[in-house]
């Protein structure tokens, strides 16, 4: 298993015995650095990633911990692309959840733009469509496990000080679930 996360400090609490890659912030620098982590290994075969993250909230009520069966790159001109000819790939399976994750360079604390995200997603984050558009290239399979730190709203410009809450509970899940379930 290799733990991927955007930032050090949303990787506070990974146990310490998990390899952890920090990819830096937006989609470039969450693909390349997860592509430049795999191909650092002989062997993919029985690799999983998991992508650990804050998220926004699209919609209201949602709270807790979250692992998306879908995202999308929502900042991408998708329809011109496909019009164009071209498939955009924007929408990946990543899971068997109805959650969506909506991944973009934008950083959601505009509660317009959030709710025009809302219509099509539940969540969103700033490198989860990255991370997984990297590992379904390199065959390798992945998890995205994110935490709503806020509401996609202006509340999201307090997110240096929501973080750590985050990276408690995801450290959390990743002890209960990754190394109690998985050994």
């Amino acid at each position: 298993m290799l733990v991927v996360s955007a930032t050090a400090a949303e990787a506070a609490h990974v146990p310490a015995d998990l390899p952890l890659v920090i990819t830096g912030l937006g989609k470039v620098a969450a693909a390349v650095t997860t592509a430049r982590a795999l191909a650092a290994y002989d062997d993919l075969a029985g690799l999983t990633v998991v992508n650990i993250g804050t998220a926004g909230a699209l919609r209201p009520g949602l709270s807790g911990v979250f692992e998306p069966g879908t995202v999308l790159n929502h900042d991408l001109s998708a329809d011109v692309v496909r019009a164009l000819g071209y498939d955009p790939q924007e929408r990946l399976e990543v899971g068997e959840s109805e959650v969506v994750l909506a991944t973009g360079d934008v950083f959601v604390s505009d509660p317009a733009v959030r709710d025009a995200l809302a219509e099509r997603a539940h969540l969103v984050d700033m490198e989860g469509y990255a991370v997984a558009y990297a590992c379904r290239d390199l065959g390798v399979p992945v998890r995205l496990v994110k935490h709503v730190s806020d509401a996609a709203d202006e509340s999201a410009l307090d997110w240096s000080s929501l973080v750590e809450s985050s990276a408690r509970v995801l450290g959390e899940w990743l002890r209960a679930e990754v190394l109690y379930r998985h050994g």
